[in-house]
């Protein structure tokens, strides 16, 4: 008598409807947005890229030099490097800066280089002098001298005025 009572009250839908199972449980979503990890990872990179670029371009506290070998410019290759101005590279020159220009495209430059370096090897002059102005670049220098340091037998100078 109680299931009748029970029927009468619950009324004619919930009699139809059967056994009450549990709810099913929604599960929440488990992937894990990586998109903001990501955007960090990309400015920590920027920004040690930008801090090591900047500390390598800090000028270096250089002691004067104290002794010093003169070295012949009859035994010696010699470059001349002239400022072209703020952005444009140097003006490399073979001998003195009036001497023969090497052309102004970069690769053409070093392959000239390396050209007159051997030819002076061949001539016996194992020295190689590098003049450059006051005003030219470091990374001109380093340049020419790179070009300079890719032919094996030749020992580097830098040109420098002799204080009285």
């Amino acid at each position: 008598m109680a299931m009748d009572q029970i029927r009468e009250a619950a009324g004619p839908d919930e009699e139809r409807a059967g056994p009450v199972l549990p709810r099913r449980r929604i599960e929440p979503d488990v992937e894990m947005d990586i998109t903001p990890m990501i955007d960090i990872v990309f400015l920590l990179l920027i920004f040690f890229i930008v801090c090591a670029t900047a500390a390598s371009q800090m000028g270096v506290d250089l002691p004067p030099a104290r002794y010093g070998k003169g070295v012949s410019e009859q035994n010696a290759v010699v470059f001349s490097i002239e400022s072209s101005g703020d952005k444009a590279p140097a003006a490399v020159y073979v001998g003195e800066a009036m001497g023969e220009r090497l052309p102004g495209d970069l690769d053409l430059q070093e392959e000239r280089i390396r050209d007159e370096v051997e030819r002076g090897v061949t001539q016996g002059k194992t020295n190689v002098i590098i003049k450059a102005a006051r005003e030219v670049k470091h990374r001109d220098v380093a340049r020419v001298a790179s070009a300079v340091g890719q032919v094996e037998g030749v020992r580097l100078h830098v040109a420098v005025l002799e204080v009285e």
